[in-house]
C-alpha cells in the first residue's frame, strides 16, 4: 500500500505497510480501486453533459463513492467491494444513456471500461495496480498537484453530501466533481492548467459549504451564542459524535421521553447553538474533546455511543458493542444503523448504568457564526477603530495525535488581551475551555462551528473588509491553520480561490506537496509553515 493524504502519514512520507490511521493494507487497496472506478464513472459523466445527459443518481453516488475514501471514514472492506460493483453498474447504466443521445462512450481502456473481478482477494489486486504510483514516469510537479485536487475532491464530495442529506444539491458542485476526477485522466494538461484546476476546486468548495450552510440554518435556524455544560447529568446517555445535524436531531427525536441525556462529541459541539436542536430538554452538554482521544473518552462513556458520517479511530474489543455507526461510517465489527433507525442504540444506552451522579467540569461558549457575529458588527468595528481590538487571529481546523499540536494551544494563549481569536473545526479543542475573557462584551475566543463552518468566517471576513473599505488581505486578520485530512485540503484550497495570502499552515506541510508546488504557492499566496507561537504572533502583530 501507499497513501500519503493525511497529516499523520508515517514518516511524513506516505504510509507503506499499514495506515496510522488504522487502514489495513486490503482496505487502502479498495480505496485506490473505488477511486479508480469513480474516475471511470466521471469520464462517462463528462461526456454525458456533453451530450445533454445527466443522471442525478450517478451524481449523488459520485459524492458517497468520495466521501467514503476520505481518512478514517470508512474502514469496512466489503463495504467497498459493494461501493465498486455499484460504481460499474451506474457508469455502464449512464453509458447506455449518453449512447442514446449520441454521446461518446466507446472506451477501450481504462477505468471507463474497467470490470471488477469476482473476489474480494482479486479486487485487492486489482486495486493495487491502479494506486497512487501505478505510472512512475509521470512527472512529480503533475502526481502533486493532481493529488491535491483528488484530496480537495474529497472534502467538497464531504461536504456536498452532508448538504444532499438537507436537500441543498446544485449541478455545478456535481459537474466539477466528475470533470475533477476525469481531468486526472488525461496526459494533455500542463502544470498552469493544473493549477487552475486546483484552484476551481476550491471555488466549488466554497459553493459546496454554502449549499451546507443553507441546510443547517434553513431546518435548525442561525447559531445564537450558547453556554454548554461539559460535565454530565445522572442518567442514562448517548454520545453524538460526527459533523450530520440530521443524525443528531432523528437520535433527539427518537429519545424523547425515555430518560436518557444526549450528549455531543468532537465537531458536535456546535450543535448547541441551533434554536431547533436546543431546544430538547434532554439535550444536555458536550463529552470529551476531539477525535484524537476517542478511545480513552469512548471507552470512559457510561452509555452508548453513536458515532455519524464522521471519522472513526479502531475501536478496541472492550467496549466496540458500544459503537453505532450511521451514514458511510463503518468498521468491522461495529453495528451500522441504516435509515435512521435508532432503536438498537436506543436499547444499548437503557441497558448501560448511564452517570452515576451529576457532575461539574465547567462549560464553553458556541454559536457565533456569521449571524451572531455580523449582529455586533457595529462593535467590533467601533472596537477596531478606537484600538480596543488590535488584531484577529483565525485559529482553527483539523486536528490529530502526532506531536506538534501543542503549538495552536500555546499559541492562543499567548494571543494579547487585545486581540480576538476566530475558531473553527475540530483543531479547536485544543485551547476551546479556555477562559479569554472579553473586550467591551465581545467574547475574545469566538467558536464559530464546524470545519465547514468555515464558509461564516469567510463571509465574517468579507464583511468587515467591506465595512473598512479595505481589502480582505489589509484586514488586521490573521490565519492560523492545522490542516489532517481532507476537508481541510478543499478549504485551504478555497481560501487560496479567494486569493487570500500569509496563511500559517501547521503542523506540517503535506507529503502530497513537491518543493516546485510549494514554491508556487508561496510566490502567489505567500502560504508558509508555521514556525513557533512567539516568532509568529511577532510576524503577525507586526505586519
Amino acid at each position: 500500500m501507499f497513501c500519503n493524504q493525511c497529516e499523520q502519514t508515517a514518516k511524513g512520507e506516505g504510509c507503506t505497510q499499514v495506515g496510522v490511521c488504522g487502514k489495513q493494507p486490503d482496505v487502502a487497496a479498495l480505496q485506490d480501486l473505488l477511486t479508480y472506478a469513480v474516475k471511470g464513472l466521471a469520464r462517462v459523466a463528462v461526456e454525458g453533459r456533453k451530450a445533454g445527459v445527466r443522471d442525478r443518481e450517478a451524481d449523488v453516488f459520485a459524492c458517497e463513492a468520495i466521501f467514503s475514501t476520505l481518512t478514517n471514514v470508512d474502514f469496512d472492506p466489503e463495504r467497498f467491494v459493494s461501493l465498486v460493483r455499484r460504481c460499474v453498474a451506474l457508469r455502464e447504466q449512464l453509458a447506455g444513456k449518453v449512447k442514446a443521445a449520441g454521446g461518446k462512450v466507446d472506451f477501450s481502456e481504462g477505468p471507463a471500461s474497467f470490470q471488477p473481478a469476482a473476489t474480494r482477494e482479486e479486487m485487492v489486486k486489482q486495486g493495487e495496480a491502479v494506486g497512487l504510483r501505478a505510472d512512475p514516469d509521470l512527472d512529480p510537479d503533475i502526481r502533486s498537484l493532481q493529488e491535491i485536487l483528488t484530496y480537495g475532491l474529497r472534502g467538497v464530495a464531504a461536504y456536498a453530501d452532508h448538504a444532499h442529506i438537507l436537500g441543498q444539491e446544485d449541478d455545478a458542485v456535481y459537474d466539477f466533481i466528475h470533470e475533477g476526477m476525469a481531468a486526472t485522466l488525461r496526459k494533455d494538461l500542463g502544470l498552469d492548467d493544473w493549477v487552475g484546476l486546483v484552484l476551481k476546486c476550491g471555488e466549488i468548495n466554497l459553493r459546496a459549504m454554502e449549499l451546507l450552510d443553507a441546510g443547517n440554518t434553513g431546518t435548525y435556524g442561525h447559531p445564537v451564542p450558547t453556554e454548554v455544560p461539559l460535565g454530565a447529568r445522572k442518567g442514562k446517555a448517548i454520545l453524538v459524535s460526527g459533523h450530520d445535524l440530521k443524525d443528531l436531531e432523528a437520535v433527539l427525536k427518537q429519545t424523547e421521553g425515555k430518560g436518557i441525556y444526549v450528549y455531543t462529541h468532537g465537531e458536535m459541539l456546535p450543535c448547541h447553538g441551533y434554536p431547533e436542536l436546543k431546544k430538547y430538554p434532554h439535550f444536555y452538554g458536550h463529552y470529551g474533546t476531539a477525535w484524537q482521544n476517542q478511545a480513552k473518552e469512548f471507552a470512559a462513556f457510561p452509555g452508548a455511543i453513536l458515532m455519524t458520517t464522521n471519522c472513526i479511530q479502531k475501536p478496541r474489543e472492550t467496549y466496540a458493542e458500544n459503537i453505532f455507526t450511521t451514514g458511510l461510517v463503518g468498521w468491522p465489527g461495529v453495528t451500522h444503523l441504516p435509515d435512521h433507525d435508532y432503536a438498537p442504540l436506543i436499547e444499548r444506552a437503557l441497558a448501560l448504568p448511564g452517570f452515576a451522579e451529576d457532575t461539574d467540569a465547567g462549560s464553553v461558549m458556541v454559536g457565533f457564526a456569521r449571524n451572531a457575529v455580523l449582529g455586533v458588527a457595529d462593535k467590533v468595528i467601533e472596537g477596531v477603530k478606537s484600538g480596543a481590538i488590535r488584531h484577529f487571529f483565525l485559529v482553527g481546523g483539523c486536528d490529530g495525535a502526532k506531536p506538534g499540536r501543542d503549538y495552536y494551544t500555546e499559541f492562543v494563549e499567548k494571543v494579547p488581551n487585545d486581540c480576538v481569536i476566530l475558531t473553527l473545526a475540530c483543531g479547536k479543542f485544543r485551547f476551546f475551555d479556555k477562559k479569554l475573557g472579553d473586550i467591551g462584551g465581545i467574547p475574545r475566543l469566538l467558536d464559530v462551528g464546524q470545519c465547514n463552518d468555515a464558509y461564516s468566517a469567510v463571509q465574517i471576513a468579507v464583511a468587515l473588509s467591506k465595512a473598512f473599505n479595505v481589502g480582505v488581505n489589509e484586514l488586521p486578520l490573521s490565519m492560523i491553520i492545522s490542516w489532517y485530512e481532507q476537508k481541510a485540503v478543499a478549504i485551504l484550497l478555497t481560501l487560496l480561490h479567494l486569493g487570500i495570502k500569509g496563511i500559517r499552515l501547521g503542523p506540517t506541510l503535506p507529503a502530497f506537496i513537491t518543493p516546485n508546488v510549494l514554491d508556487v504557492l508561496v510566490k502567489n499566496f505567500d502560504i508558509k509553515p508555521i514556525t513557533t507561537p512567539d516568532e509568529d504572533l511577532k510576524a503577525a502583530l507586526s505586519a
